[in-house]
């Protein structure tokens, strides 16, 4: 069972995303918060694998809140979930080490995946966010704030390879048949550039390589 929990300053809002992720027998919302103060206590006192947060919350902000629980709370995955999809927002989030973003407008699928995602340690964002990111990726609009600083010629050729594919939005299964691995092996090598690149998740593993310049012309 998916634990979760939920942080949102309305209350309407709250019980929408609470009956969404109910619709899923394998997801349970463990808490909820009003504000980011209490998301942080929730996610110490229920040690949740997922923490679903608002952007724009009383007291403590959503953003702030997500670095608080990657600092003091590892173990919880961090899911942005807001109205706001601007680049501003979205790039500060991935920034802060978020694992998943959505909108409130999304798809109500999109919430039930990211949560899945998310909990299984991957990465998230919904279709409508990924086109954002992507197009800001190529116009050079997403790079302050992000973990370009890393170098990437400290990979491995097969390394490189893989986060190249990585870049281009695909998931290890789709990586292994391209470079005839196991899915497996595929796994390792993710978990080996995302600590030799210093970066949380796949989402900051791809903009490093977007960046470096490593996914242009990829066929």
């Amino acid at each position: 069972m998916i634990r979760v929990l939920l942080a949102d300053d309305e209350a309407m809002i709250r019980a929408g995303v609470r009956a969404i992720l109910a619709s899923d027998p394998g997801i349970e919302v463990v808490a909820e918060a009003a504000n980011g103060r209490e998301a942080v206590e929730g996610v110490h006192q229920h040690r949740p694998d997922v923490a679903l947060l608002d952007i724009q919350m009383p007291a403590v902000d959503g953003l702030t809140t997500a670095a608080e629980i990657h600092r003091t709370r590892p173990g919880t995955g961090v899911i942005m979930l807001t109205t706001f999809g601007e680049d501003e927002f979205i790039a500060r989030a991935l920034h802060e080490g978020a694992d998943g973003f959505l909108l409130k407008s999304d798809d109500p699928d999109d919430l039930k995946a990211g949560v899945r995602a998310v909990a299984g340690g991957g990465a998230y964002l919904s279709p409508r966010v990924a086109a954002r990111v992507i197009a800001g990726l190529r116009a050079g609009r997403m790079g302050a704030g992000t973990p370009s600083r890393h170098p990437v010629d400290q990979l491995t050729d097969r390394e490189r390879e893989v986060l190249v594919l990585l870049g281009s939005g695909m998931s290890n299964g789709q990586i292994a048949r391209r470079l005839h691995l196991v899915e497996g092996t595929v796994k390792a090598h993710v978990s080996t550039i995302l600590s030799r690149l210093g970066v949380r998740n796949r989402v900051q593993a791809a903009i490093v390589a977007h960046e470096a310049g490593l996914v242009d012309g990829l066929a």
